[in-house]
Protein backbone atom coordinates (compact mmCIF):
# COMPACT_ATOMS: atom_id res chain seq x y z
CA UNK A 1 0.00 0.00 0.00
CA UNK A 2 1.53 3.36 -1.06
CA UNK A 3 2.58 5.67 1.92
CA UNK A 4 0.39 8.88 2.63
CA UNK A 5 1.35 12.25 3.72
CA UNK A 6 1.38 12.57 7.39
CA UNK A 7 -1.85 13.31 8.72
CA UNK A 8 -0.87 16.76 10.61
CA UNK A 9 -0.46 17.80 6.88
CA UNK A 10 -3.58 16.71 5.81
CA UNK A 11 -5.15 18.75 8.65
CA UNK A 12 -3.31 21.70 8.19
CA UNK A 13 -4.11 21.75 4.65
CA UNK A 14 -7.76 21.19 5.56
CA UNK A 15 -8.19 24.17 8.14
CA UNK A 16 -6.07 26.98 5.19
CA UNK A 17 -8.23 25.66 2.64
CA UNK A 18 -11.74 25.83 4.80
CA UNK A 19 -10.88 29.29 6.71
CA UNK A 20 -8.73 30.63 4.34
CA UNK A 21 -6.33 31.86 6.33
CA UNK A 22 -2.83 30.49 7.05
CA UNK A 23 -3.15 32.66 10.86
CA UNK A 24 -6.27 31.87 11.65
CA UNK A 25 -6.05 28.12 10.53
CA UNK A 26 -2.73 28.24 12.76
CA UNK A 27 -4.75 29.38 15.79
CA UNK A 28 -7.51 27.05 15.35
CA UNK A 29 -4.89 24.65 15.35
CA UNK A 30 -2.83 26.28 18.33
CA UNK A 31 0.29 26.17 16.40
CA UNK A 32 2.55 29.08 15.27
CA UNK A 33 2.08 30.02 11.27
CA UNK A 34 5.74 29.15 10.53
CA UNK A 35 5.14 25.52 11.65
CA UNK A 36 1.30 25.32 9.69
CA UNK A 37 2.91 26.71 6.49
CA UNK A 38 5.97 24.05 6.86
CA UNK A 39 3.16 21.39 6.91
CA UNK A 40 1.68 22.90 4.04
CA UNK A 41 5.28 22.82 2.24
CA UNK A 42 5.46 19.04 3.52
CA UNK A 43 2.12 18.06 1.88
CA UNK A 44 2.81 19.98 -1.77
CA UNK A 45 6.34 18.63 -1.78
CA UNK A 46 4.69 14.86 -1.13
CA UNK A 47 2.46 15.93 -4.32
CA UNK A 48 4.54 17.27 -5.90
CA UNK A 49 2.64 20.85 -6.76
CA UNK A 50 1.09 23.54 -5.32
CA UNK A 51 -2.26 23.75 -3.39
CA UNK A 52 -2.32 27.20 -3.43
CA UNK A 53 -1.55 30.41 -4.86
CA UNK A 54 0.57 32.75 -2.92
CA UNK A 55 -1.04 36.18 -3.60
CA UNK A 56 1.53 38.56 -1.02
CA UNK A 57 0.87 37.29 2.72
CA UNK A 58 -2.08 35.94 1.17
CA UNK A 59 -2.98 31.74 0.17
CA UNK A 60 -5.64 31.49 -2.28
CA UNK A 61 -6.65 27.48 -3.22
CA UNK A 62 -5.93 26.58 -6.92
CA UNK A 63 -8.08 23.65 -8.78
CA UNK A 64 -5.43 21.25 -7.34
CA UNK A 65 -5.93 22.07 -3.97
CA UNK A 66 -9.84 22.35 -4.36
CA UNK A 67 -10.05 18.52 -5.85
CA UNK A 68 -7.65 17.50 -3.12
CA UNK A 69 -9.96 18.85 -0.47
CA UNK A 70 -13.62 17.22 -2.20
CA UNK A 71 -11.75 13.95 -1.89
CA UNK A 72 -10.05 14.00 1.39
CA UNK A 73 -12.36 16.00 3.76
CA UNK A 74 -15.15 13.68 3.92
CA UNK A 75 -12.37 10.75 4.26
CA UNK A 76 -10.97 12.87 7.45
CA UNK A 77 -14.10 13.72 9.19
CA UNK A 78 -15.47 10.23 8.87
CA UNK A 79 -12.41 9.02 10.50
CA UNK A 80 -13.10 12.14 13.49
CA UNK A 81 -16.53 10.30 14.12
CA UNK A 82 -15.07 6.96 13.82
CA UNK A 83 -12.60 7.89 16.66
CA UNK A 84 -15.49 9.70 18.46
CA UNK A 85 -17.49 6.55 18.76
CA UNK A 86 -14.71 4.53 20.51
CA UNK A 87 -13.74 7.74 22.52
CA UNK A 88 -17.03 7.71 23.96
CA UNK A 89 -17.65 4.31 24.49
CA UNK A 90 -20.18 2.63 26.81
CA UNK A 91 -23.77 4.49 27.90
CA UNK A 92 -22.33 8.23 27.78
CA UNK A 93 -23.01 10.23 24.54
CA UNK A 94 -21.54 13.57 24.41
CA UNK A 95 -21.47 16.11 21.82
CA UNK A 96 -19.20 18.74 20.69
CA UNK A 97 -21.83 22.07 20.02
CA UNK A 98 -20.88 25.32 18.94
CA UNK A 99 -23.25 27.90 19.90
CA UNK A 100 -23.52 31.61 19.61
CA UNK A 101 -24.08 33.41 23.33
CA UNK A 102 -27.18 34.46 22.88
CA UNK A 103 -28.85 31.70 21.24
CA UNK A 104 -27.56 29.61 24.02
CA UNK A 105 -28.64 32.04 27.20
CA UNK A 106 -31.74 32.87 25.36
CA UNK A 107 -33.16 29.87 23.32
CA UNK A 108 -31.47 26.76 24.56
CA UNK A 109 -30.53 27.08 28.46
CA UNK A 110 -34.22 27.32 29.35
CA UNK A 111 -34.85 23.85 27.30
CA UNK A 112 -31.92 21.54 28.22
CA UNK A 113 -33.35 20.31 31.25
CA UNK A 114 -35.93 18.81 28.85
CA UNK A 115 -33.37 17.20 26.90
CA UNK A 116 -31.51 15.72 30.02
CA UNK A 117 -34.54 14.16 31.44
CA UNK A 118 -35.67 12.43 27.99
CA UNK A 119 -31.82 11.49 27.56
CA UNK A 120 -29.64 11.15 30.83
CA UNK A 121 -26.69 9.77 28.93
CA UNK A 122 -26.33 12.49 26.89
CA UNK A 123 -23.68 15.36 27.49
CA UNK A 124 -22.78 18.76 26.10
CA UNK A 125 -19.41 20.15 25.77
CA UNK A 126 -20.20 23.61 24.98
CA UNK A 127 -18.10 26.55 22.88
CA UNK A 128 -18.79 30.13 21.74
CA UNK A 129 -15.67 30.19 17.88
CA UNK A 130 -15.71 32.53 15.16
CA UNK A 131 -14.86 29.81 13.08
CA UNK A 132 -17.75 27.01 13.87
CA UNK A 133 -18.19 25.76 10.67
CA UNK A 134 -15.07 25.63 9.70
CA UNK A 135 -14.26 23.43 12.25
CA UNK A 136 -17.11 21.03 11.86
CA UNK A 137 -15.53 17.22 12.08
CA UNK A 138 -12.80 18.49 13.42
CA UNK A 139 -13.17 19.42 17.11
CA UNK A 140 -16.59 19.78 16.74
CA UNK A 141 -19.55 17.98 16.11
CA UNK A 142 -22.29 20.56 15.23
CA UNK A 143 -23.08 24.05 15.37
CA UNK A 144 -25.79 26.68 15.53
CA UNK A 145 -24.73 29.43 13.79
CA UNK A 146 -26.35 33.29 12.53
CA UNK A 147 -25.96 33.53 8.84
CA UNK A 148 -27.11 34.48 5.61
CA UNK A 149 -26.74 31.03 4.04
CA UNK A 150 -25.48 27.75 4.72
CA UNK A 151 -22.85 25.80 2.50
CA UNK A 152 -25.04 23.36 0.38
CA UNK A 153 -22.59 20.73 1.32
CA UNK A 154 -23.66 20.94 5.01
CA UNK A 155 -26.87 19.42 6.56
CA UNK A 156 -28.96 22.34 7.53
CA UNK A 157 -31.83 22.93 9.49
CA UNK A 158 -33.05 26.93 9.61
CA UNK A 159 -34.35 27.49 13.00
CA UNK A 160 -36.88 30.64 11.97
CA UNK A 161 -36.70 33.36 10.63
CA UNK A 162 -37.04 37.22 11.87
CA UNK A 163 -37.81 41.13 11.80
CA UNK A 164 -34.76 43.93 12.55
CA UNK A 165 -35.30 45.41 15.55
CA UNK A 166 -33.85 48.61 16.41
CA UNK A 167 -33.56 48.47 20.19
CA UNK A 168 -32.47 51.57 22.32
CA UNK A 169 -32.68 52.48 25.94
CA UNK A 170 -36.20 52.96 27.51
CA UNK A 171 -35.01 56.59 28.26
CA UNK A 172 -33.64 57.67 24.99
CA UNK A 173 -37.41 56.03 23.63
CA UNK A 174 -39.08 57.83 26.08
CA UNK A 175 -37.39 61.29 25.56
CA UNK A 176 -38.72 60.95 21.97
CA UNK A 177 -36.00 62.41 20.41
CA UNK A 178 -35.78 59.75 17.41
CA UNK A 179 -38.83 60.76 15.72
CA UNK A 180 -38.15 59.27 12.26
CA UNK A 181 -35.29 56.86 10.83
CA UNK A 182 -33.94 60.38 9.62
CA UNK A 183 -33.26 61.31 13.35
CA UNK A 184 -30.69 58.57 13.81
CA UNK A 185 -28.06 60.48 11.72
CA UNK A 186 -27.40 61.73 15.30
CA UNK A 187 -26.86 58.32 17.01
CA UNK A 188 -24.29 55.62 17.44
CA UNK A 189 -25.56 52.12 15.70
CA UNK A 190 -24.45 49.33 17.09
CA UNK A 191 -24.17 46.08 14.87
CA UNK A 192 -23.45 42.54 15.77
CA UNK A 193 -20.14 41.10 13.28
CA UNK A 194 -22.26 37.86 12.31
CA UNK A 195 -24.77 40.54 10.92
CA UNK A 196 -23.03 43.32 9.25
CA UNK A 197 -25.34 44.16 6.83
CA UNK A 198 -28.71 44.00 8.84
CA UNK A 199 -28.56 47.71 9.52
CA UNK A 200 -28.07 48.44 5.14
CA UNK A 201 -31.14 46.14 4.95
CA UNK A 202 -33.12 48.12 7.16
CA UNK A 203 -32.90 50.94 5.49
CA UNK A 204 -33.28 50.48 2.16
CA UNK A 205 -36.79 48.67 3.39
CA UNK A 206 -37.64 51.96 5.02
CA UNK A 207 -36.13 53.86 1.95
CA UNK A 208 -33.59 55.58 4.09
CA UNK A 209 -30.69 54.39 1.77
CA UNK A 210 -28.54 57.38 1.67
CA UNK A 211 -29.20 57.59 5.98
CA UNK A 212 -25.57 57.74 7.78
CA UNK A 213 -25.68 57.23 11.30
CA UNK A 214 -22.68 59.22 13.50
CA UNK A 215 -20.81 56.05 13.88
CA UNK A 216 -20.76 52.70 13.83
CA UNK A 217 -19.60 50.05 16.40
CA UNK A 218 -19.32 46.34 16.19
CA UNK A 219 -19.89 43.79 18.76
CA UNK A 220 -19.23 39.99 18.76
CA UNK A 221 -21.59 39.62 21.47
CA UNK A 222 -25.34 40.06 21.52
CA UNK A 223 -25.53 39.98 25.02
CA UNK A 224 -22.71 43.09 25.38
CA UNK A 225 -24.66 44.33 22.51
CA UNK A 226 -28.09 44.67 24.81
CA UNK A 227 -26.66 46.00 27.88
CA UNK A 228 -24.59 48.72 25.73
CA UNK A 229 -27.91 49.56 24.45
CA UNK A 230 -29.42 49.63 27.59
CA UNK A 231 -26.78 52.01 28.97
CA UNK A 232 -27.32 54.61 26.30
CA UNK A 233 -24.36 53.52 24.44
CA UNK A 234 -25.72 53.38 21.03
CA UNK A 235 -28.91 51.66 19.44
CA UNK A 236 -28.92 47.87 18.66
CA UNK A 237 -29.55 46.29 15.31
CA UNK A 238 -30.79 42.67 16.29
CA UNK A 239 -33.78 40.52 15.70
CA UNK A 240 -37.11 41.04 17.40
CA UNK A 241 -36.75 37.87 19.01
CA UNK A 242 -33.42 39.07 21.00
CA UNK A 243 -35.42 41.82 22.37
CA UNK A 244 -38.27 40.04 23.44
CA UNK A 245 -36.57 37.16 24.97
CA UNK A 246 -34.14 39.43 26.90
CA UNK A 247 -37.44 40.53 28.72
CA UNK A 248 -35.27 43.78 29.79
CA UNK A 249 -37.41 46.83 31.11
CA UNK A 250 -34.24 49.18 30.35
CA UNK A 251 -34.59 48.21 26.75
CA UNK A 252 -37.28 49.56 23.61
CA UNK A 253 -37.54 48.79 20.45
CA UNK A 254 -37.39 51.56 17.92
CA UNK A 255 -40.29 52.08 15.05
CA UNK A 256 -42.78 49.93 14.44
CA UNK A 257 -41.30 48.84 10.62
CA UNK A 258 -41.85 45.00 9.79
CA UNK A 259 -38.33 44.37 8.14
CA UNK A 260 -37.52 40.59 7.63
CA UNK A 261 -33.84 39.98 8.23
CA UNK A 262 -31.66 38.24 6.05
CA UNK A 263 -30.21 36.60 8.92
CA UNK A 264 -31.13 33.52 10.39
CA UNK A 265 -29.95 30.76 12.75
CA UNK A 266 -29.51 27.28 11.57
CA UNK A 267 -28.16 24.10 12.80
CA UNK A 268 -25.70 22.46 10.51
CA UNK A 269 -23.14 19.75 10.71
CA UNK A 270 -21.50 17.82 8.24
CA UNK A 271 -23.60 15.28 6.63
CA UNK A 272 -21.73 12.50 7.90
CA UNK A 273 -22.01 13.57 11.34
CA UNK A 274 -25.80 12.64 11.43
CA UNK A 275 -24.76 9.15 11.85
CA UNK A 276 -23.14 9.84 15.35
CA UNK A 277 -26.42 9.08 17.99
CA UNK A 278 -25.39 12.49 20.31
CA UNK A 279 -25.68 13.97 16.99
CA UNK A 280 -28.93 12.66 15.67
CA UNK A 281 -30.77 13.03 19.12
CA UNK A 282 -29.98 16.82 19.48
CA UNK A 283 -30.78 17.51 16.14
CA UNK A 284 -34.27 16.03 16.57
CA UNK A 285 -34.79 17.71 19.78
CA UNK A 286 -33.88 20.71 18.35
CA UNK A 287 -36.16 20.34 15.38
CA UNK A 288 -38.98 19.05 17.05
CA UNK A 289 -39.26 21.31 20.59
CA UNK A 290 -39.24 24.00 18.03
CA UNK A 291 -36.73 26.32 20.12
Amino acid sequence: MRRLPPLTALEAFIQVARLGSVKAAAEELALSTPALSRRLQVLERYIGRPLFERKHQALEINADGTALLHEIAPALDAMSVAVERIVSGGNQLRLRLAVTPLFASQRLFPHLSELRQLYPQLHIDMETTPHAVARLGEGLDAAIVLSKEVDPQLHSVELGRDLIYLIASRELVDSRKIQKPEDLANQTILLHRDMPTNFDDWKEAVGCSDLQPQAIDTYDSGPLMLEAAAQGIGIAVMLARHYKQANDPRLSPLFDYEVESPYRYFFVCRPRAMHMRAVRIFHDWLIDSGI
